[in-house]
């Protein structure tokens, strides 16, 4: 079982919170729209018969209400009104003006990563759901309106973690990994990756935030699962050293070819790292240890009302064996927003809105 959930690739669920930082009166006229894995699932799965699901305690723990959201992390988006799960019977009427979540937890660039989960809303459903999205959009204010809120929109996608992590290493002698040795493995997720954000674009997106994937072998599954000392695994952490400069190359090819920066690359894996590496720096007491779990490092199995629980989980770098806290999600959402070129490129999210904003002025 704790193989099969790990869902890691590091991005911030905090991303989700993104409106409630300095671009929050630009960006309050914008729809949101996010896709990918379970660090950026904010219910998806909670409507389906998956096991990859976020919605029973301690998960949102710390969240206004105390109850979990089907977010997996201890808290929940702040700012303005967050975007509601594509599949959630509320997102209907005036609440599409505000944008959907189509992410889904378990997936990965690859359909047959995450089989073991069985009902989940795979990348090429994704865009579906956001092709009939605007369907339904544009019966409620019209076509032209909106294309419109679609192009002026802040798109979000983060996915690729789980290609490693649920696919090539999954289990020994896996299927892709004697398909393909790791550097070939890598070649191809990008070039598959490509063809997603490219239809991304063909469907009207503009503004589009891609993320690469943290340091996989560093969250506390695996060091726990993979590495007798407890350090990070290197046969990930070589995936994901492998995986994102090409993301990046890829993603200034594709600006490149269009002739604008449609694409926003944002380097977690550094991001991350600075923090897993000195967690004292940024006032967190271990990057090592997860706050809910059990097991070596908190890091076997599932966090669950039997696990256990820290009681402060600020101090944590680590919510459960998979997945960041809120308050690390909090670091990588400030660097996206207002980071250095080291950790988001071309340019920042408060940068790119803001250009953005005097373009339609």
């Amino acid at each position: 079982m704790a193989n099969s959930m790990v869902l890691v690739s590091l991005m911030a669920l905090g991303l989700l919170m993104v409106f409630s930082t300095t671009t929050q009166v630009e960006a309050a006229a914008r729809a949101f729209f996010v896709f990918g894995d379970s660090l950026v699932d904010n219910g998806n799965n909670n409507y389906l018969a998956t096991t990859a699901r976020a919605d029973s305690p301690p998960y949102g723990i710390d969240t206004p209400t105390r109850r979990p959201t089907g977010r997996f992390s201890n808290g929940d988006a702040l700012g303005s009104e967050p975007t509601l799960p594509y599949l959630s019977p509320e997102l209907r009427g005036e609440k599409l003006l505000v944008g959907a979540n189509f992410a889904s937890a378990g997936v990965g660039i690859l359909n047959d990563t995450g089989i073991q989960f069985i009902n989940i809303i795979r990348m090429f459903r994704q865009l579906q759901y956001f092709q009939d999205y605007q369907t339904r959009l544009a019966e409620l204010i019209g076509n032209d309106e909106a294309q419109r809120i679609v192009s002026d929109s802040l798109v979000l996608i983060t996915v690729g973690g789980n290609d490693f992590v649920n696919n090539y290493f999954l289990i020994p002698f896996s299927a892709r990994s004697r398909q393909f040795l790791l550097p070939d493995y890598v070649t191809y997720l990008i070039s598959e990756y490509r063809k997603i954000l490219m239809r991304l674009h063909d469907l009207g997106a503009r503004r589009i935030l891609v993320t690469g994937t943290g340091p996989l072998g560093c969250v506390p599954a695996e060091r726990a699962m993979r590495s007798p000392n407890g350090e990070c695994a290197p046969e990930l952490q070589q995936a994901a050293s492998l995986f994102n400069p090409q993301l990046v190359q890829m993603i200034n090819g594709l600006n490149s070819e269009y002739g604008a920066n449609i694409f926003i690359a944002a380097n977690t894996q550094l991001q991350t790292s600075d923090f897993i590496t000195n967690p004292g720096a940024y006032g967190f007491t271990t990057s090592k240890i997860a706050c809910c779990g059990q097991g070596p490092y908190n890091g076997i199995g599932l966090c669950t009302v039997f696990s256990n629980l820290c009681s402060n989980r600020d101090e944590y770098v680590f919510w459960d064996p998979f997945h960041p806290s809120e308050r690390a999600n909090g670091i990588i959402v400030n660097n996206i927003v207002s980071g250095s070129t080291n950790y988001v490129s071309p340019m920042n999210l408060s940068t790119l809105l803001a250009l953005n904003s005097d373009t339609r002025n």
